[in-house]
């Protein structure tokens, strides 16, 4: 910070906080992405002693932990966060991931040691589980605090690059491994590969994060403390239930927009289209071309989520959000409908729809929820509003989604769904505030360059 006081982060230093904090989404969704698509092989693997459809039920009971324990992470390590800083937190969070992946490489089967496999895995899922509910509302925290008013936009989306790119790590590997090995030497080893190399991702992690200072705004903001390093978990509890529970709410229903569209599209489309529809008597695709074709729609995105967040420092975040909202309500059915078709055009044009309206939640809400709270409990709300919502509605849709179809036998719950998010969404973006360009509730205003702190300051003090 300058005489002025103006934050002035260089490019240099803004691109290592990109990385570092873009390392820990890598990992979370390379785990994603590895345990989604060597589920069949999980299940045997640990499962064996069940009968197929009830070992595979438990493969997936046994994932949907780490969604139940995350809102506990949140609670944790986002008041923690506001408390003894962003870093630490952060470098925590990034090597429990890691380890949990590389851990669950590691454990025998059932055939070795019996029921102790499963529960071991189980207790992996609980850890991990419990480090991205700390992880995600910080990385959003972090690289927010760090990036210039006028390019958060920009510098956030290279958060969901790394998810983008972490699931597309784990998925391609993971189908690569598939093709490659028989499926006798898949079981015995071939699956471990992905899972240990994790432990790498987790190292990176740790050296990027460990070489940085906090963030501008905590440091201002410790700064300006006389009694303890930042806030307290008990006044971040307080603060964030009672004075803040409206952005909780509106930070809740743009999470809800965004990751329903996420999560139905990574964890529900590829049963949908390789087992739902065809046991329905429909088309619907092959495992290896579904595959294929959720990995080439993914590294669409990441080429253009960029330039989308870039875009949002230029007309506002809510143009764009309203955009991905507006897309949810009146393209979720005909989504569907078009994936029903069957046949790679029309699936690959359903998948890429889905997709498209996905960045635009993607590259713009890492800059626009950290604007909802202030510094002092900014880590705290993120993590708490952002796990909670995600684990009550997002990530439960493909199963809500799955049960809705059994039960129904209407085929177009997908979409459905996908409507009542763009509604959720909908209502909360019209009811945040703009937030493009201004500095974050707190916080002094952050530019890049000494010029534009200059013109920063001569605007300022310019007679009205």
């Amino acid at each position: 910070m300058d005489d002025s006081g103006i934050t002035i982060t260089d490019e240099q230093t803004m691109r290592r906080a990109v990385a570092a904090a873009a390392i820990g989404n890598v990992t979370e969704w390379y785990d994603f992405g590895v345990y989604s698509y060597l589920a069949v092989v999980i299940t045997k693997v640990f499962f064996s002693n069940l009968p197929p459809a009830t070992a595979t039920v438990y493969t997936f009971g046994v994932f949907a932990v780490s969604f139940i324990v995350r809102p506990i992470g949140g609670l944790i390590f986002g008041p923690l966060g506001d408390r003894i800083g962003r870093t630490k937190v952060l470098a925590i969070t990034v090597i429990m991931m890691a380890a949990g992946t590389t851990v669950l490489g590691l454990i025998p089967g059932y055939a070795s040691i019996g029921v102790a496999a499963p529960l071991l895995v189980l207790l992996v899922r609980v850890v991990q589980g419990l480090s991205t509910g700390g992880e995600y509302g910080g990385a959003m925290t972090f690289i927010a605090e760090y990036s210039a008013d006028r390019r958060r936009g920009f510098f956030g989306s290279w958060l969901e690059f790394g998810t983008l790119t972490g699931y597309a790590m784990g998925a391609t590997f993971s189908a690569v491994l598939i093709a490659v090995l028989p499926p006798e030497q898949m079981e015995s080893w071939g699956w471990r590969i992905p899972f240990l190399l994790a432990f790498p991702l987790g190292v990176v992690g740790l050296y990027l994060r460990s070489r940085l200072e906090e963030t501008p705004a905590f440091q201002v903001m410790v700064a300006r403390s006389e009694t303890h390093e930042g806030t307290s978990t008990q006044d971040a509890f307080r603060l964030i239930f009672t004075r803040h529970w409206r952005a909780m709410l509106l930070a809740g229903g743009l999470v809800v927009g965004w990751n329903v569209t996420n999560y139905v599209l990574t964890a529900y489309i590829p049963t949908y289209l390789t087992s739902t529809l065809p046991a329905a008597g429909e088309a619907g695709t092959s495992e290896s071309a579904s595959n294929i074709l959720q990995i080439v729609v993914l590294l669409i995105l990441m080429v253009i989520i960029t330039f989308i967040g870039r875009l949002s420092d230029r007309v506002g975040r809510k143009p764009i959000l309203y955009t991905g909202c507006i897309a949810l309500i009146v393209l979720g059915l005909p989504t569907i409908l078009l994936l029903r078709v069957g046949g790679l055009g029309a699936t690959f044009g359903g998948l890429m729809i889905m997709g498209l309206t996905l960045v635009l939640f993607s590259a713009v809400s890492p800059s626009t929820l950290p604007a909802l709270f202030p510094t002092e409990i900014r880590y705290s709300g993120l993590s708490i509003a952002f796990n909670i919502f995600v684990s009550a509605f997002c990530g439960t849709a493909a199963t809500v989604i799955a049960a809705l179809v059994l039960v129904s036998g209407d085929l177009n719950w997908p979409g459905y769904y996908l409507i009542a998010a763009g509604v959720v969404g909908l209502i909360s973006v019209y009811l945040v505030q703009e937030t493009a360009g201004r500095p974050l509730d707190g916080s002094p205003p952050a530019v890049a360059t000494e010029q534009e702190a200059r013109d920063l300051v001569a605007a300022r003090d310019a007679p009205a």
